[in-house]
């Protein structure tokens, strides 16, 4: 019994605590952003993670994807995915009544509403939007905060990031960075 518990107690401090304090601190050292939550700052203050999606639902905003997660959106403590399968009723009115919201919001807009506005991503916290999601709400934000249609184009221009080395991922927008640099805009225009 003694060998047992000397093995047990050995490979509990090996795997519960050397190897994790041995992983941490080389995530630390090596990706000190990455390690720290990719934390995005503004004032000295954090305003939310590159990383998780926000939700942000006036009309002056760019809206993410939906959140699967409860009881709250973008609850980082509750990720997953709805498990709803495409022949789900209850995915197809979640789909409806995005899509009515979409338009709601934005009467005049007649452009086919892009897919990941209308569904929820496998985690529930998906930062990101294509940029077809993003460029379909433009003429709704620039209404919003009275800014020149061009100027809001440009900015999803500029936030729009490519491919990982060119060939992993699609193109992407982070809505925070992007609802960020829009917030920046009106400060600037502010006489």
């Amino acid at each position: 019994m003694r060998p047992l518990l000397v093995l047990f107690g050995a490979l509990s401090l090996l795997t519960g605590l050397a190897y994790p304090l041995v992983v941490t601190g080389l995530a630390r050292s090596l990706f000190p952003w990455q390690a720290g939550g990719s934390l995005i700052l503004q004032g000295g203050k954090p305003v939310g993670s590159a990383l998780i999606g926000q939700n942000f639902a006036d009309p002056g905003h760019f809206w993410g994807r939906l959140s699967a997660t409860t009881p709250m959106p973008y609850n980082a403590t509750s990720s997953g995915g709805s498990n709803l399968g495409p022949l789900n009723p209850a995915l197809l009115d979640a789909v409806k009544a995005r899509v009515e919201a979409l338009r709601a919001a934005d009467p005049g807009n007649t452009a086919p509403v892009p897919v990941d506005l209308v569904t929820a991503s496998g985690s529930g916290l998906d930062p990101d939007i294509s940029p077809a999601a993003a460029r379909y709400q433009v003429a709704r934000v620039a209404r919003a905060r009275g800014l020149d249609v061009a100027r809001v184009q440009a900015l999803v221009a500029a936030h729009t990031e490519g491919a990982l080395w060119g060939i992993l991922g699609e193109p992407r927008v982070n809505v925070l960075r992007l609802n960020l640099a829009l917030d920046a805009q009106k400060q600037m225009s502010k006489p």
